[in-house]
């Protein structure tokens, strides 16, 4: 899971780029090389501080991501259940809850590389997976890693990931699930909200 952060969260673009259609796997391998040149050059990011790397996720990840559809599949059916104000507040919470998982991770990195897997799109295709393996250093275990994006409009946005074949829409599937059994759909945002305020409080402890 660690590495699947780390990469995720490295899966922007800049604007410039990004303002002409750009073929997905085409952005994905634009951007991955893009921030992880930015980690290896940023001695702070690299010796912990998360402020800084939430400050990059919050300038490159936000708006190439969309978190009411990953919110959206996470929660299943129990989406429907939600109020238009408990929806918002669950796309905000779990929105916060993963850039600052992708922040810390991004702290992590280790010089891993990415290798970049053929890839083909059929014409007028909206949604696309495209298939990466991250190279670890040394003698560690390979891990494949698959983006899921889909067009809107002119844009593709990431919805999903998957790693060594575990979705990441799926791992948070079933918590989510379970929590909405105890404790309904309040008790969801409250378990959401709890998560980020201990993850504000142990970055600011740094």
């Amino acid at each position: 899971m660690k590495y699947l952060l780390a990469f995720f969260g490295s899966a922007v673009i800049t604007a410039a780029a990004f303002a002409q259609a750009v073929a997905p796997d085409v952005l994905i391998k634009s951007v991955t090389t893009d921030v992880l040149e930015i980690v290896r050059k940023d001695k702070d990011i690299q010796s912990g501080n998360t402020k800084k790397a939430i400050d990059l996720v919050e300038a490159k990840v936000l708006p190439h991501f969309n978190f009411t559809r990953m919110t959206q599949l996470a929660m299943a059916r129990d989406w429907r259940q939600a109020s238009s104000a408990q929806q918002k507040a669950l796309v905000d919470e779990f929105r916060t809850l993963l850039v600052r998982t992708y922040s810390k991770a991004l702290t992590e990195y280790k010089n891993q590389t990415v290798d970049y897997k053929p890839f083909s799109m059929k014409a007028g295709e909206t949604d696309v997976r495209v298939r990466t393996e991250i190279k670890q250093p040394g003698a560690g275990k390979n891990i494949g890693m698959d983006y899921y994006l889909e067009k809107n409009g002119s844009d593709w946005k990431v919805y999903d990931i998957e790693v060594a074949d575990v979705s990441l829409i799926t791992n948070y599937r079933s918590s989510f699930s379970t929590e909405v059994r105890n404790s309904g759909i309040d008790g969801l945002i409250k378990s959401l909200q709890a998560k980020n305020k201990s993850n504000e409080a142990a970055a600011e402890k740094k």
